[in-house]
């Protein structure tokens, strides 16, 4: 609790110096080391031309691949594919299933109600012309979510089960991906959706590396910034999405049987179109400070658990104010929780009404619903918790 990574973070914090932001889970602060990341990304496109895509695909991508999989227990770098956000990835993946409408044939889908935006949306939206038939578990009550999940996955044929790691509207973590992944059917694709919880929780994929899909991305927790998301996809599965870009042709050795459309062999095959490469570089920043300092995902989570007992302590010994303690969703010293603590505070309008007073207090957070929600990250210390605590007093 005494280390403070703060200093690596000082353009961010300089640029607001009045500003406390608890929105970690959201837009979370970038360190120091990739402006420099982002200045070298055009160096190199000024340096290269057009030929900084042998220096993107065959340096820069390899070094964030090994990283990626280095923090994930994932045994091949190669199963990594980019995109400039998951919803790319959501399209590519559907794109794999068995369609056929005509024949009254769509894509069955085991999800659970508290999916983020890029997945939900999309699928309800297949949903409404009948495009996909969807089933969605309920997260809560979440202590015996895991269970009705993997209950549901046996009562019904599915082509897709996708569910999140840490889910976006609660906190709520799966603490046990293996002995979830294990209990699905073998034949539907298993996507997990790591988004809060990549470099906020640990977890090693090895167990399940070889049967699910993993996506997540620097915007959150990866502090990178948006246009670099990832997407590790088992062998196996999905070997020819139909949402296809010509970057997926990158390692097909030759062309398919027949002069059909070729596909690299490994995770590439999920790859799309020409991208911004600066969110690569980013993230390759943000693994090696990592790297310098020592810091791992255990190190990253216990961080924050940290200044969260900090500041549940601090609430408790100030009753009644602004920000009620009981309202507090999930303890994350009773049931695993991500980086952020949600509170839910009964109505969208009561909740909509405290962000805007802690805003005005130049507190950052953010409100779904009636749900409150406050992150903390590595850029924060004791201190901002303390300072958190007096301004919320004060309101």
């Amino acid at each position: 609790m005494n280390q403070s990574y703060k200093p690596h973070f000082s353009r961010f914090l300089a640029a607001a110096p009045g500003r406390l932001h608890f929105a970690a889970h959201s837009h979370h602060y970038w360190p120091d080391v990739t402006f420099d990341a982002q200045v070298e990304c055009w160096q190199d496109a000024a340096r290269l031309a057009g030929g900084k895509w042998d220096h993107v695909l065959g340096t820069v991508m390899p070094e964030v691949q090994r990283g990626i999989a280095r923090h994930l227990g994932l045994p091949d770098p190669a199963s990594l594919a980019f995109a400039p956000n998951t919803h790319e990835f959501v399209k590519r993946l559907l794109s794999c299933l068995p369609s056929s409408p005509a024949s009254g044939q769509v894509p069955r889908i085991l999800t659970s109600d508290g999916e983020f935006h890029s997945f939900s949306r999309q699928v309800a939206r297949l949903e409404e012309d009948g495009l996909a038939a969807v089933t969605r578990v309920a997260v809560e009550p979440v202590a015996d979510f895991s269970a009705r999940f993997a209950a549901a996955a046996q009562e019904a044929a599915y082509d897709l089960i996708f569910f999140s790691q840490v889910f976006f509207n609660s906190g709520f973590a799966l603490g046990d991906l293996d002995a979830l992944v294990a209990r699905l059917p073998a034949e539907p694709f298993v996507v997990i959706d790591g988004y809060h919880g990549f470099l906020a929780r640990p977890a090693d994929l090895g167990a399940v590396a070889e049967r699910a899909f993993y996506m997540a991305g620097g915007y959150k927790y990866a502090m990178s910034g948006e246009g670099v998301c990832f997407l590790h996809a088992p062998a196996g599965y999905g070997a020819r999405p139909r949402d296809t870009g010509w970057y997926a042709a990158f390692g097909a050795l030759q062309q398919a049987a027949g002069g059909a459309v070729a596909y690299a062999g490994d995770g590439g095959r999920f790859l799309g179109a020409t991208f911004a490469p600066v969110g690569l570089y980013r993230l390759r920043a943000v693994l090696r400070l990592l790297e310098a300092v020592g810091l791992d995902v255990a190190g990253i989570h216990a961080h924050a658990r940290a200044l969260q007992d900090r500041f549940l302590a601090g609430l408790r010994a100030q009753p009644g104010g602004v920000l009620p303690v009981e309202r507090l969703l999930l303890d994350p010293a009773r049931v695993p929780c991500g980086n952020f603590l949600t509170f839910d505070l009964g109505s969208e309008a009561a909740a909509g009404t405290v962000h805007g007073r802690m805003k005005a207090a130049e507190i950052a957070t953010d409100f779904r619903g009636a749900r409150l929600r406050l992150g903390f990250g590595i850029y924060q210390d004791a201190d901002d918790v303390d300072a958190l605590l007096a301004r919320l007093a004060a309101i």
